[in-house]
Order: C-alpha cells, then sequence, then structure tokens
C-alpha cells in the first residue's frame, strides 16, 4: 500500500480528504494585514499621489483597491480550486511566466532606471515569476521525489529552471527579485529532501553566481559599498537607509501618529511602496512596527501549521514554499529599512503600494487556504513521507544525508 501511494500519480478515492473548513486564524491575519495595508497606504501617499504623480490625493489608494479586489477574486477562485489540479496547470502557467518575461524586456517602459512593468507601471511580471516559481517546483519537486539524490535529475534540473527564470529577471535589471527566486527554489530543494552535497553544491553555485552578478553590476557594487559603510556608521549608509532610520527614531516606541509621519514629507524615497514599513514606525513606532512583524509571523506559523497537516507532500510543499516566500519577501523590506540588507525593491505584502504584489500574495493565500480546507486524517501523505523516509535513510547509509526528520515523525 505504502509503496503503491508513493509512485502512483492518481490519487485513490478512499485516501482523498473531503474539503473542510479553512484555517480561521490565516484568514483574520491576511484581512488583518489588508484593512491595515489600505490605512498605510493611504497615509503615506496622499502628498506622493499629489505632488510626485501629478494626481488627486486619493488616486494610489484607488487603484490599490482596485487591485485588492481583483486579488480577492484569485484569492477566492484558489481558495476553491484543489490544489492538486496545479499538476497539470504547473508547465502551463511557467510557459506563461517566461513569455511574459521576455514580454516585458520587449515592450515595457523604463521606470526608475529598469525595464520591469507594462500597462504603466501597473503589472510587474516578475511578481508572477516569483509565484508560478514556487508552484511549479513543487508540482515538479514533488513528482521527482525519489530520484532527488540524483544530481542528473535534480540539481542539474533545478539549476536551469532557477537559471531560466532568474536570468530573465536579471535583465530587467530586478537583482532582488533574482535572489529571491533563487532563495526560493533553494528553500523548496531542501524540503524536498535533497542531500546535503547537493545543498552545498547549490548554495556555493548560488554565491559564486552573486558574485559575479555585483562584479558586472555598477548598481550592485554601489548597493554593496553603501551596505558595508552603513554597517560601520550608519551615518554613510545610503540616502534612503539614512531617511528611513531618520524616520524609525522619529517614531520612538508609541509613534507620532496616523498620518503624522514627517520624513514621508521631506524626502523619504517612495514612501508608499519601498519605504512603507519606515512610514508604519514613524507613525506606530516601534510598537506598532512589533505588531506588524508578529502579524507576519502568525501567517508563517498557520502556514507551516497547515503545510504539517496536508494531506500530501505536494500540500506540504505548496504551503511551505508560498509561506516562505512571504516570509523572505516581508522580512527582506524591512530589514533593509534598518540598513541589516542591501538597499531593494521588495514589497512588503498586504502593505506596500503595488498590483501585482497584492494580487499575487493574495492568490498565494488563497491556495495555501485551500490545502487548509483539504487537511485529513491518516491520508496518502503518510505512506509517500514513511515510503521517502526509509528511502533518506538507504542514502544515509551510502553516505549522503538526508532532509530533515521533522515531518517524518508523525
Amino acid at each position: 500500500m505504502g509503496t503503491r501511494a508513493f509512485v502512483n500519480k492518481r490519487y485513490q478515492a478512499s485516501t482523498r480528504p473531503s474539503a473542510k473548513s479553512g484555517d480561521a486564524p490565516l484568514l483574520i491575519t491576511v484581512i488583518t494585514l489588508l484593512a491595515f495595508g489600505l490605512l498605510m497606504l493611504y497615509s503615506a501617499s496622499v502628498d506622493y499621489s499629489v505632488e510626485i504623480l501629478g494626481e488627486g490625493p486619493n488616486y494610489m489608494l484607488k487603484r490599490q483597491v482596485l487591485w485588492l479586489l481583483l486579488g480577492i477574486a484569485a484569492a477566492f477562485i484558489l481558495s476553491h480550486l484543489d490544489y492538486h489540479y496545479w499538476r497539470r496547470l504547473a508547465v502551463l502557467s511557467m510557459l506563461g511566466t517566461v513569455v511574459a518575461l521576455i514580454g516585458v524586456l520587449l515592450i515595457s517602459e523604463l521606470r526608475l532606471g529598469a525595464v520591469r512593468t507594462v500597462y504603466n507601471g501597473s503589472i510587474q511580471p516578475s511578481e508572477l515569476a516569483k509565484l508560478t516559481t514556487v508552484i511549479y517546483l513543487a508540482v515538479w519537486l514533488y513528482a521527482k521525489r525519489a530520484q532527488l539524490h540524483n544530481i542528473e535529475l535534480g540539481l542539474i534540473p533545478l539549476a536551469i529552471i532557477l537559471g531560466l527564470i532568474g536570468g530573465l529577471i536579471y535583465l530587467q535589471p530586478d537583482l532582488s527579485a533574482t535572489a529571491t527566486v533563487f532563495i526560493l527554489g533553494g528553500t523548496l530543494f531542501f524540503l524536498a529532501g535533497a542531500d546535503m552535497k547537493q545543498l552545498i553544491i547549490l548554495m556555493v553555485l548560488a554565491a559564486l553566481v552573486a558574485w559575479v552578478v555585483i562584479q558586472f553590476s555598477e548598481k550592485g557594487q554601489e548597493r554593496v559599498e553603501f551596505y558595508w559603510l552603513g554597517l560601520k556608521d550608519p551615518m554613510n549608509a545610503s540616502y534612503h537607509v539614512r531617511r528611513a532610520l531618520e524616520a524609525i527614531v522619529n517614531g520612538g516606541f508609541l509613534g507620532l501618529g496616523i498620518g503624522k509621519s514627517l520624513t514621508k514629507l521631506t524626502g523619504l524615497p517612495v514612501p508608499p511602496t519601498d519605504s512603507i514599513f519606515a512610514v508604519v514606525a514613524e507613525e506606530f513606532g516601534i510598537f506598532g512596527a512589533s505588531i506588524l512583524i508578529l502579524l507576519y509571523a502568525v501567517l508563517i506559523w498557520r502556514s507551516l501549521v497547515i503545510a504539517r497537516r496536508a494531506p500530501d507532500m505536494l500540500g506540504t510543499l505548496l504551503a511551505t514554499g508560498l509561506a516562505f516566500w512571504i516570509g523572505i519577501e516581508a522580512l527582506i523590506n524591512m530589514t533593509v529599512m534598518v540598513g541589516l540588507l542591501p538597499v531593494a525593491g521588495n514589497a512588503l505584502p498586504f502593505i506596500s503600494a503595488g498590483g501585482s504584489s497584492l494580487v499575487t500574495s493574495l492568490a498565494a493565500m488563497g491556495i495555501i487556504y485551500n490545502v487548509s480546507r483539504q487537511r485529513g486524517e491518516e491520508s496518502q501523505a503518510e505512506d509517500e513521507w514513511r515510503a521517502f523516509g526509509a528511502t533518506a535513510d538507504l542514502r544515509r547509509r551510502n553516505g549522503r544525508r538526508g532532509y530533515t526528520r521533522t515531518r517524518r515523525s508523525r
């Protein structure tokens, strides 16, 4: 039974879990983040909309609400679409993403020194690429889970996939999105059961690629230089980081109050998007910023609980990968604002202005919510993880290291 369940690609009715109500804490957390995001976006964008964009004071808020409605529709549909259908849709989704990434290089407009968007900055294909990369890799790793110990069937195809997507994003250029895709790929590879030898090779390759990219990128060299200077003395950090730190210091513990940020009016770069966490810290203080961080922690925690209870490994990989993606985006955005990472363009999920980021983040939540609705008692997952555990033990006896046994302890 266990062996058949491990290799059989079709799910038997007896092992399929029935749909249940989804994870309420996850839903409440996402709604809270969305409501807070609209509040902060309005506060951060009024003057920016008028003085920088030359539009009305509610311009960015109205656009964000429209994208929010589209994102909610996407989340609703995906929360009711059995996540196993992604086994059929993953290749098509990845092909569409590759076409979009090529298209943005050919027809997009130059914005802030890069060609990342189309339709007046409304659509950013690199955000879609992050979502589809997680989905595609989850499906691919699930299908190849028994052969991942083989470098020719595991590491090499993974490197090709990540190289293709990362390379197209880098050409825009978007260094932070490229790094995010590689981090997500490595994380999923580890979670799927890659042995330590391949993980070390992957990390060495990633470090080598990062070094080469920085050497040939003037912007990358500048960011790294300012980053090191800022670590030694915050007063020598980049202008962006200095203004963000100023906002955080101004906010103190409890903040200046909603709408009362000063730095958003005196030169803080792009307060509605990349710098919105600095506005949060200035208006709500360290206390409010800590609450926001706690909300992200709850979101990731509930997603990992859902992944742990998923009826099969595919559900586990999807929920974990998507949760890590949201967490990585939030972590990079916030740590950049306090000077702990080089300046990057990662949005703060559910908070920053940006249609592509909001819609794809909500789509990810819809998929995770669907996994939570299909959690079962004793299901095919038990056979898969037990069989995979035996494979990992065999690899270990052959001198290779397997993945963490947390899941197999169930």
